[in-house]
């Protein structure tokens, strides 16, 4: 049920007011987690690393803040991703964010069983090892702090390091199944 308050912006007091809402509530499961998660709006991201086997990478909607003293986000990932073995024992990661135009390869870093890291794509090395996203219009290098394992994911905690912005940018969002932008 919803609840109406009092808006001191209104010259007049409605009071206050109920008003039942019209719910369908289900249990929520995996196919409910999904269904209402594709309705909200995510910045996406593709996150990469190297552990020493090659460069890995994946698209993440999962970024937050979590603290600006220290600087540090989060992400998640699942156990079963591919670029989950490199994240798991990298010390360091780069956040590469994308812009409205780069649905591409946010898509292509969000395929299984293709080298993501191959043409078209273009990357290169920081001067500390990582790989980065050439394209990307800017960029975070983090210090991975902590993993928890949770549910079928992991939870990733990284100290932010570096930051480069390349251009100004619109947003690129994932939304309803789709990537979209704020335009």
């Amino acid at each position: 049920m919803s609840v109406h308050a009092f808006n001191p912006a209104q010259k007049t007091r409605a009071g206050l007011t109920v008003v039942p809402d019209h719910l369908d509530e289900r249990t929520v499961d995996a196919d409910v987690f999904r269904s209402v998660f594709r309705r909200h709006a995510a910045g996406v991201v593709v996150i990469t690393a190297d552990a020493g086997h090659g460069p890995a990478g994946f698209t993440a909607t999962s970024l937050v803040s979590v603290s600006s003293l220290p600087p540090l986000v989060s992400f998640s990932i699942a156990t079963t991703a591919s670029a989950w073995p490199a994240i798991q024992s990298t010390q360091s990661v780069v956040i590469n964010f994308l812009d409205a135009r780069q649905r591409d390869l946010a898509g292509r870093f969000a395929t299984s069983g293709i080298d993501r890291f191959a043409e078209p794509t273009r990357w290169s090395r920081l001067r500390t090892g990582e790989p980065v996203l050439d394209d990307a219009p800017s960029y975070l290098r983090a210090l991975v702090e902590h993993r928890f394992a949770v549910g079928s994911n992991h939870i990733v905690v990284a100290r932010l390091a570096v930051h480069a912005e390349r251009r100004e940018h619109d947003p690129l969002l994932y939304h309803d199944g789709q990537y979209v932008t704020t335009a």
